[in-house]
């Protein structure tokens, strides 16, 4: 049976969600959400244009009194009743997601729904923790406390590689501390996004508070970063972007919270469990086809190891069965779209005229040929500095090369620009600490590779950005501490006093 997600009159008030209603986007032009899997358009939207920010932003900024001014206790309610909200409606969640990217079924409604649902109650009880330095008298005659506010209307940005995740993502600790926002999802991807601000109103959550603009990133992304009645600008794609979205935010003075790019290493010491390691690679580079920042997309394997490393990551990955994402047994989708694929294709063909794709490195044909497909792809005998090690492809490609000595592997896992999240791969607990002392990484898993919990923060360093997802962390992005001191003494001249004019007092 197609469990497909009919779209069409859904949204037929369109793709734009402002003040808590669906509605039209203000530009001439219009945008198709594809179906990577079969390459046939399911939905057309017009978009966004600089009208719908302002009219979202606007709309923001009319809820944020009443929605800052509201107590934790509050906050936590709504929370809770919009987790009760998703969780009603999961299955209809998991098919858009599936739809719109791709996605093997098993995957959202196993990974993707869930753990929205999860980090959406995770951010209901954290609404009401949070934390500051003890109230006490520091000076001897003050005390002194700090209060965390909420900021403002935030804006940010979301990817299509995890729509309905980042969305969550991006919302939840902003408006878990009193903040409110405008999101833009991508253009490619918006669904789940709409459907997250419409669970958003049902649990009551006031108009105004969560805000969705679908439009594209030149036109309606870049107005709404450097949008004067924004406080706050979150951005989660590439390094590339990342750094345009922070000129335009530095030059209206925002507050920036980036999560970019990612190149993971997979070390693999030479008494790690082989079984496990390949298991473990072939797991995290193909999840969501590969389209995950934090993907296993290098991995430096031992010398001993290493031959029977690519001999089982081959056999593995010939198992991989690519599919209908509906189809419940598809344990891989398509890439997004065709032009990613093609894109993916690129590296690999340019790869072969200086590496060995051992297995993969095609698109498939048959049924799947109409789709934007592309086979679990093994390169080996790559140079560190070559494109294929060096830079983010997205997709199911994972490089392998060979390191002697552990500085070695360690310093070739460091040798990237980036710093989002690595993996260590050894039953040498030493060896282990010493991998997740000195990988420069915002995550550093040991003996797996990519699971995430909502209790424990998310995000990068160097090209990879700055600033946390989930977790109780987040607040540091979407909150401002304010010292508050109070005089204890009643006394009218203070001591200090004396030096702006008179003399100590006697």
């Amino acid at each position: 049976m197609d469990q497909r997600f009919d779209v069409t009159e859904r949204f037929a008030d369109g793709a734009q969600y402002i003040a808590g209603r669906l509605r039209q986007g203000g530009s001439e032009a219009t945008h198709p959400v594809v179906d990577p899997a079969t390459g046939e358009r399911v939905f057309s939207y017009r978009l966004a244009g600089p009208a719908d920010v302002d009219a979202a932003v606007a709309a923001a900024g009319a809820a944020l009194p009443e929605w800052a001014g509201a107590t934790p206790g509050e906050r936590s309610d709504a929370l809770h009743r919009f987790a009760a909200v998703l969780t009603e409606r999961a299955e209809d969640l998991a098919r858009a997601e599936s739809s719109q990217c791709g996605k093997p079924i098993k995957l959202s409604t196993e990974f993707d729904v869930p753990g929205t649902i999860d980090n959406t109650a995770f951010f209901a009880g954290a609404a009401r923790q949070l934390e500051g330095k003890a109230a006490a008298e520091y000076s001897g005659d003050h005390t002194s406390y700090i209060r965390r506010e909420p900021i403002g209307v935030v804006g940010s940005v979301a990817p299509w590689n995890y729509p309905l995740q980042m969305a969550a993502w991006k919302v939840l600790p902003a408006i878990a501390a009193g903040n409110t926002i405008v999101l833009k999802p991508a253009e490619l991807t918006p669904l789940t996004s709409l459907m997250f601000a419409q669970a958003a109103t049902e649990a009551g959550i006031p108009d105004g508070v969560v805000n969705v603009v679908s439009g594209t990133g030149p036109e309606a992304g870049e107005h709404l970063v450097s949008h004067p009645g924004v406080a706050m600008t979150s951005f989660t794609g590439s390094t590339a972007v990342g750094k345009r979205v922070a000129a335009l935010a530095t030059a209206t003075v925002k507050r920036v919270h980036l999560e970019l790019g990612g190149k993971a290493p997979f070390v693999v010491f030479d008494d790690a469990d082989l079984e496990a390691a390949a298991h473990g690679a072939v797991a995290g580079a193909l999840i969501n086809t590969g389209q995950d920042c934090t993907a296993a997309t290098r991995a430096y394997v031992q010398r001993p190891l290493y031959d029977a490393f690519i001999a089982a990551v081959a056999d593995l990955m010939e198992t991989v069965r690519l599919g209908d994402p509906f189809d419940p047994h598809t344990d891989l989708g398509p890439l997004v779209s065709h032009a990613q694929r093609d894109r993916v294709a690129g590296f690999v063909e340019r790869a072969r005229g200086y590496a060995t794709v051992v297995t993969g490195g095609a698109a498939p044909g048959g049924d799947l040929a109409r789709g934007a497909y592309y086979r679990p792809t093994l390169i080996t005998g790559a140079p560190q500095d070559s494109e294929i090690v060096q830079s983010e492809i997205f997709g199911p490609v994972l490089a392998v090369l060979p390191f002697d000595g552990d500085d070695e592997g360690i310093a070739l896992a460091n040798d990237t620009p980036y710093g989002l999240a690595a993996s260590a791969w050894s039953r040498d607990v030493y060896r282990t600490g010493r991998a997740s002392r000195e990988i420069r990484a915002g995550c550093v898993w040991i003996n797996d590779h990519i699971p995430i919990i909502s209790e424990m923060p998310h995000g990068g360093v160097r090209a990879s950005g700055f600033g946390k997802d989930m977790s109780a962390y987040s607040f540091e992005e979407y909150t401002q501490v304010k010292h508050v001191m109070l005089d204890n003494t009643a006394v009218v001249r203070k001591d200090w006093h004396r030096t702006v004019f008179g003399d100590r007092q006697t």
